[in-house]
C-alpha cells in the first residue's frame, strides 16, 4: 500500500482507516455504529477479527518490502481475546511484531477505545508468499 488512504476491499466496506505505517507496525481507526453489531447491540467479535487480519497483513506485508525480502503476507492463524464490549465510537488499531522470519511472522494487534482502555488484543502469524514478478503485491489477503 503506497497510499495510506488507497483502501479497498473489505477495509474499505468495514471503514477501516489507516493512519500510519512503517516497518514496525502500523496505526488504523475505525469508527463504529450500528453496522458493526451482533444481535445484542454490542461490536461482534467478528469484527475484532477480521481487522487484525488485515492489519497484520498489512504489517507483514510492508515490513517484507522495506527489508527488500519482497512478496505478501497472509494470515495462517488468528487468536482473539475480547477484553471490553463496546457500541460505539472510534477505536484505534495497533499493530506490532513479535517474531519476523524468513517463512512467517506473528504479530500482535491491539484494540483500544477513545479513553486508551483495551477493548480487544490479537495474535495473528502470518505466511511469507512469494509473488510472481507480474503479481500485485499490495499486501493483505
Amino acid at each position: 500500500m503506497n497510499n495510506l488512504n488507497d483502501v479497498r476491499g473489505f477495509d474499505a466496506e468495514i471503514g477501516q482507516k489507516f493512519t500510519s505505517i512503517d516497518a514496525d507496525g502500523l496505526v488504523a481507526t475505525l469508527e463504529l455504529s450500528a453496522k458493526h453489531h451482533q444481535p445484542f447491540g454490542i461490536v461482534h467479535g467478528g469484527v475484532y477479527c477480521a481487522v487484525a487480519e488485515s492489519a497484520a497483513s498489512m504489517s507483514g506485508a510492508y515490513w517484507l518490502h522495506a527489508t527488500g525480502i519482497g512478496g505478501t503476507a497472509v494470515g495462517v492463524n488468528n487468536s482473539t481475546d475480547f477484553l471490553r464490549s463496546v457500541s460505539e465510537g472510534t477505536i484505534s488499531i495497533r499493530t506490532s511484531p513479535i517474531h519476523r522470519g524468513r517463512r512467517q511472522q506473528l504479530w500482535a494487534v491491539e484494540f483500544t477505545d477513545a479513553d486508551g482502555r483495551a477493548l480487544a488484543r490479537s495474535q495473528v502469524r502470518l505466511q511469507n508468499i512469494e509473488l510472481p514478478d507480474s503479481a500485485p503485491s499490495n499486501g493483505g489477503e
